[in-house]
């Protein structure tokens, strides 16, 4: 075989391997306030959210005690003071995810950045988290209507990351 007929056959290869795999991640913008996290295997894509909807905290009604330790806790968090991750549980439609979205636009001039994770997408939160560490703005990382099921494996995913392994939290 002749080296050209061997560069046109790879070159074929590659093209027909390109449409199977995905693209490669690009840089997130830094810029953006909010956020989505998208798994890939084990890693995964920051999609930014250009218009993310948010609403003042003022907009909430019958959640007074629920918003005043969510605000101390988020404003312990952005000073860099020991914070808690949070659970809320509720009856569909109680707040609990306006709750986060008024945060985001309460603090986002303060350096809060929200990241939506989806349940599925939980396996990859590690290379979410080693993705974060580094960055100046402190992130919420989100996940809505969470739920398990007797031997689901997100479970153990999310767990390690609230408890920690090896790595810093």
């Amino acid at each position: 075989m002749k080296l050209t007929e061997f560069l046109a056959e790879a070159d074929t290869l590659l093209k027909r391997l390109d449409l199977l795999l995905p693209p490669v991640p690009a840089e997130p913008d830094w810029n953006a306030a909010a956020y989505r996290w998208q798994s890939i295997g084990r890693r995964g894509v920051l999609e930014s959210l250009p218009e993310p909807h948010t609403f003042p905290l003022s907009r909430l009604a019958a959640v007074d005690t629920q918003t005043k330790r969510l605000v101390r806790n988020t404003e312990q968090f952005l000073a860099g003071r020991p914070a808690n991750n949070v659970l809320m549980t509720g009856a569909r439609g109680t707040g609990k995810s306006s709750l986060v979205k008024a945060l985001l636009h309460e603090y986002v001039s303060d350096g809060l950045r929200l990241v939506e994770v989806d349940k599925t997408d939980l396996v990859s939160l590690p290379a979410l988290l080693d993705l974060l560490k580094n960055r100046p703005e402190k992130f919420i990382v989100f996940c809505d209507d969470l739920s398990f099921e007797n031997g689901d494996e997100t479970y153990k995913a999310l767990k390690t990351a609230l408890d920690g392994g090896l790595s810093q939290r």
